[in-house]
């Protein structure tokens, strides 16, 4: 960790810092600057001072001996008296990181009933399934299930651990990272493992200008989230392997001060993460109204519709139908794009799917790196003349 400070016996209160701070984050209180909660340490304001008054300090952090922490720990979300799909995808990439290093991949299921649970995982190459099965872990608390997963890591100590970016898993992930004083990177989009054991977290960043790769060096475990639908899911084997290990829940998980009032179910909904075929509407469409053709389309392939982001911003769409990273991440077997530019926090969504199809007038644009099948044209003249074509070919 790094920090600014300001040494007040050099100080002369010239306001050059202030003046030079691209954030905001230097008042001027009595004379003397001052930093807020807007500073992000860039040290700009070190170079702006004349008199060497303010300083950057950085904290060393001592390293960890990283042979004391081994394996991957995969957290079995259940959810609903399911087993969440995105739990199978992360033991998939966590064997495939294993195999890297000699790992082996371990998971740990918290909840209540959630046994029946850990003799299906046990068909998917996993070496342990950790079980804290109570009446008490009857419903999601977060203070309950991070300390049941913070004592398995202790016993197990893992060198990294996945979560899904669910809403359990956004709520889960930081509190225990949080409590091992580690990093943690969400909403992962690709995952590597070094041979020194480094785990390094992929993801969009800058507003999707980049693909930044963060890596944790000194601490452990490594923490990530990852979305569903990103990774391929484990295969399951006829014959099942690893141990299952009951653990009993850590002392005051039962006294948790949050208590369940009430539950109100949320209606099932159909998901386009859920769809096979998806034609996606972007910023090429004109106005509102055309995007009955984007739905026309989509409904006489048997499939659903989809928009990006700008869409949704222009009102013309809803959350729940959008793709990138503010919105829902989708593997269909055929994606048609019609008028997306294709940038990064789009792309990075959608490109495992098994076809690709852009539709773009831009020979340049972005989505034509991740397409199997370009069509460089008019979408108003492509579309139709689809529509045409599959209306024809109907008996």
């Amino acid at each position: 960790m790094a920090k600014i400070a300001i040494l007040d016996r050099k100080c002369t209160g010239c306001g050059l810092c202030a003046q030079h701070c691209p954030f905001g984050a230097i008042d001027m209180k009595d004379g003397k600057p001052d930093l807020n909660a807007a500073c992000k340490v860039c040290g700009i304001c070190v170079k702006s001072c004349p008199e060497k008054a303010i300083i950057k300090l950085e904290t060393k952090v001592d390293s960890v001996d990283k042979s004391k922490w081994n394996n991957i720990l995969v957290f079995a979300e259940v959810s609903g008296g399911q087993l969440h799909p995105v739990s199978l995808e992360l033991i998939g990439k966590g064997l495939e990181l294993a195999k890297n290093v000699g790992y082996k991949v371990k998971t740990v299921l918290v909840g209540s009933g959630v046994t029946a649970f850990a003799e299906e995982l046990r068909h998917y190459g996993v070496s342990e399934v950790a079980v804290y099965d109570d009446e008490a872990l009857s419903y999601f608390r977060a203070d309950a299930y991070a300390a049941c997963v913070e004592d398995y890591i202790k016993y197990a100590h893992p060198s990294v651990v996945l979560v899904g970016a669910t809403s359990l898993g956004r709520s889960l992930a930081p509190r225990l990272s949080t409590r091992f004083h580690t990093g943690l990177t969400a909403d992962c989009t690709k995952l590597e493992l070094r041979e020194n054991t480094d785990l390094v977290q992929i993801r969009p960043a800058f507003g999707g200008n980049i693909m930044a790769q963060i890596i944790t060096t000194n601490t452990r475990p490594q923490f990530a989230t990852v979305r569903y639908k990103v990774m391929n899911p484990a295969a399951r084997n006829e014959e099942a392997s690893g141990a299952i290990v009951n653990r009993k829940i850590p002392k005051g998980v039962s006294e948790s001060r949050a208590s369940c009032v009430s539950v109100q179910p949320i209606p099932p909904k159909k998901s386009i993460s859920d769809a096979e075929i998806l034609v996606v509407g972007g910023r090429g469409l004109q106005k509102e109204a055309d995007l009955s053709m984007i739905k026309e389309l989509a409904a006489l392939l048997g499939g659903d519709w989809a928009t990006t982001r700008p869409l949704v911003e222009k009102g013309w769409n809803t959350n729940d139908r959008q793709i990138g990273l503010s919105g829902r991440t989708v593997r269909p077997r055929l994606i048609i794009t019609c008028g997306v530019s294709g940038a990064i926090q789009f792309t990075a969504c959608m490109n495992g799917s098994d076809h690709i199809v852009a539709i773009n007038t831009d020979k340049n644009a972005p989505i034509f790196d991740v397409a199997h099948v370009a069509i460089v044209g008019d979408l108003y003249e492509i579309v139709p003349a689809l529509i045409k074509q599959l209306k024809e070919a109907r008996p």
